[in-house]
């Protein structure tokens, strides 16, 4: 699928930023005065940095209103709602941290549950896409709830955060793996998707349409496997490895910085890739996959 840069960020920043949100709910880290402002800041403004990024793949931004009203059947609408509740009722321990009002933690407790449920949703949402073999398994939700976890522990300066992170790197070649076979292993071909299958192997002999459309510029997208490649090693690199070895160096506050960039960056890879390699089974119908 074409992999739109406003997708990318919105799953990646909000991943991290609801992660760390909930690290801080959960009270991994007590932080009080400027400091609190500070890291709940950084928590609150990488979700909703994310959030605001999802509404550009939008035609018409202010469509966003409408995905509250179908909760009933839209991951992506459980999506919204869990969002803004998990921003609503972290605030007031935010704020009980930056103030010292002495709040009770089992707020924080909930929202802490809330954001990584959101986490939850968001890989909800491509999960249950049955047309997409390579999303349409159990890894897909592991590997969004691993980035917001081994992130928001990252961010935290918790010790055991490196393991979390190499966690991360089992669960990305376990996903490549996994998703490489997936499309042949569904099955899907033209004749099963125009149901001509019973009467033979149908072939296209002309091309659906004289020029582009919605579906082939959004749905068909061919990455090469030797770029596929390296960027699997670059996004394994910076968002697991790398991040791993330099938290277990006394660096202090510095080297987490400097992990939570790496991270990011192979973060950034990774979701990429999650969208470029992701074979849609219109294409089919145009002979671009088979």
């Amino acid at each position: 699928m074409h992999p739109a840069l406003s997708v990318i960020l919105f799953s990646t920043l909000s991943g991290l930023g609801f992660g760390f949100l909930a690290f801080l709910g959960w009270g991994a880290l007590m932080p009080s005065g400027w400091a609190a402002f500070f890291l709940w800041a950084l928590g609150y403004g990488l979700a909703v940095a994310g959030l605001l990024a999802a509404t550009f793949h939008l035609g018409n931004p202010r469509n966003a209103l409408k995905a509250f009203t179908q909760w009933r059947t839209s991951w992506l609408s459980r999506e919204a709602w869990a969002s803004v509740a998990t921003l609503v009722i972290l605030a007031p321990v935010a704020l009980s941290d930056i103030f010292a009002l002495g709040l009770p933690r089992l707020i924080g407790q909930i929202g802490g549950a809330l954001a990584i449920l959101t986490v939850f949703t968001t890989a909800m949402i491509y999960t249950q896409i049955r047309a997409v073999p390579r999303w349409h398994h159990w890894l897909t939700p592991v590997m969004f709830l691993t980035f917001a976890l081994a992130g928001g522990a990252m961010l935290s300066g918790r010790a055991w955060a490196p393991l979390l992170l190499l966690a991360l790197g089992a669960v990305l070649l376990a996903l490549w793996r996994v998703g490489d076979g997936a499309f042949a292993r569904a099955r899907q071909t033209l004749g099963t998707a125009t149901g001509l299958d019973r009467l033979g192997v149908p072939s296209v002999l002309d091309p659906a349409h004289t020029a582009g459309n919605y579906l082939k510029r959004e749905m068909i997208f061919v990455v090469g496997r030797k770029h596929a490649a390296r960027l699997r090693r670059i996004a394994l690199a910076l968002a697991s490895i790398l991040p791993a070895l330099i938290l277990l160096l006394p660096l202090g506050v510095w080297g987490i910085a400097l992990a939570a960039l790496l991270h990011l960056a192979g973060a950034l890879a990774a979701r990429w890739l999650f969208f470029a390699e992701a074979e849609h089974v219109v294409g089919l119908y145009y002979g671009a996959r088979g």
